[in-house]
């Protein structure tokens, strides 16, 4: 391939006001007539979608809700959202400007294939191989302002894959990918613009990122969910926590477990107290110690309350996921600081002050654990025998196990939440 060191990008200006059913092909290539082999046409999403009919009246919060699979996160009148192409972006890709009053254009249904079409216009009427890359505006994580990328793409290269490459001092490069589409597309926008009525540029002599064929469209700038170390948006952190009771075998990375405790200890708590604590049975044989004793403790209480031994058998079996995990915390509560009552109701009121605080540590956990991409299970067993519990992990004096939680790589996909309306857990007086 060439070095690719010196190109031009020029607008295409003269266009007209584009509206549903127009030949956007056509009146590009009027406006540009001198297209070339190897040129790549970069052209706003908003034309296209205006030539498609992606224009819709009513609301535009209406219109963000019915674009979006996923809200990201969402400040005041802001909402950052995911669409069904995978975009995330302002909006879901929503825009309110250079429409009629009452309106709202819409990003095109299918970008890949919105760039395909373009292309095969032009090549049917220029006889040109030219890229095709269909930009919409988005705000980028970590920077201020906006730019514009790829949201479709045909005859191009998408991506350009440096990786197994040496660097000037040698160096074998190991995660470098350019973004090439996305590269071209911001180049594009310097000459284009809304304020300036220049919705399509000519990018020139950067043929060597043109293909013959179609080529796997923007779609391949997309990164996977599992490789996105930021998918997680402020509105998703929260609802990352999902119980999760089957594990791989692969061990639990130590210093996660650490980071998911560090955030626990944000809970809120009684008196300015500190009453969190944290058991972590990461060994094998800490972990058989305390199932095998809270076993022994739980078959004698279901002696005691007269189930048969099958019955007792299919209920000892719901702990298996603890057997499962591959690490165990069993959080403890500490009530040192409480404060003592010579009535038994504040001295209820107390305890339970300190009860609602490990709660709040045990979800903070929680989440903490599903952002580092850690499944987890908290289960209840250590509080109906505290002191088995207790005595099997050798605790100090005055630590309360309260439940265990199972932890390690998710070996299942979460089943959906179902939705609950909070209306229905709501009392407004």
């Amino acid at each position: 391939m060439s070095t690719g060191a010196t190109f031009t990008v020029t607008g295409v200006a003269g266009l007209p006001e584009i509206t549903a059913g127009a030949d956007l092909g056509a009146l590009i290539i009027d406006a540009a007539p001198d297209l070339r082999d190897g040129d790549i046409l970069v052209v706003t999403s908003k034309v296209v979608s205006k030539a498609e009919g992606r224009v819709t009246t009513g609301s535009r919060e209406q219109a963000i809700a019915a674009e979006t699979v996923r809200v990201v996160a969402r400040r005041g009148a802001t909402t950052i959202a995911q669409t069904r192409h995978g975009l995330v972006l302002a909006a879901a890709g929503v825009d309110e400007s250079n429409t009629a009053p009452g309106s709202v254009v819409l990003l095109p249904a299918d970008p890949d294939e919105s760039a395909r079409r373009l292309r095969k216009a032009v090549a049917g009427r220029t006889g040109r191989t030219v890229g095709v890359i269909v930009t919409d505006t988005m705000g980028r994580p970590w920077r201020t302002g906006q730019t514009d990328n790829a949201i479709g793409a045909a005859g191009i290269m998408p991506v350009r894959d440096h990786r197994g490459e040496a660097d000037t001092f040698g160096n074998i490069l190991e995660v470098t990918i350019a973004a090439v589409a996305d590269e071209i597309a911001a180049a594009a926008d310097l000459v284009k613009g809304k304020s300036r009525q220049v919705p399509a540029a000519i990018v020139r002599g950067l043929s060597e990122f043109v293909t013959d064929a179609d080529g796997p469209g923007a779609r391949a700038l997309i990164r996977a969910a599992e490789d996105d170390m930021f998918r997680l948006g402020a509105a998703d952190v929260p609802l990352a926590r999902r119980t999760i009771r089957a594990f791989t075998a692969e061990p639990v990375d130590a210093a996660a477990v650490r980071r998911a405790v560090a955030t626990a200890l944000t809970a809120p708590a009684p008196h300015h107290s500190e009453p969190w604590r944290f058991v972590v049975l990461s060994s094998a044989a800490a972990r058989t110690a305390l199932l095998d004793a809270m076993r022994e403790a739980w078959i004698a209480d279901l002696r005691r309350d007269g189930f048969t031994e099958e019955q007792i058998g299919r209920r000892v079996r719901r702990g298996e996921p603890l057997r499962l995990a591959p690490l165990i915390v069993v959080p403890c509560l500490v009530t040192d600081a409480a404060h003592d009552y010579p009535d038994e109701r504040r001295g209820r009121a107390e305890q339970a002050m300190f009860t609602v605080s490990m709660g709040a540590a045990v979800q903070n956990l929680l989440i903490a654990l599903a952002v580092d991409g850690l499944g987890s299970a908290w289960i209840s067993s250590t509080l109906f025998c505290q002191d088995v519990a207790a005595r099997a992990m050798d605790l100090p004096d005055g630590w309360r196990p309260m439940g265990a939680i199972a932890v390690g790589r998710p070996a299942e996909q979460a089943k959906a939440r179902p939705p609950r309306d909070p209306e229905n857990y709501i009392l407004e007086r």
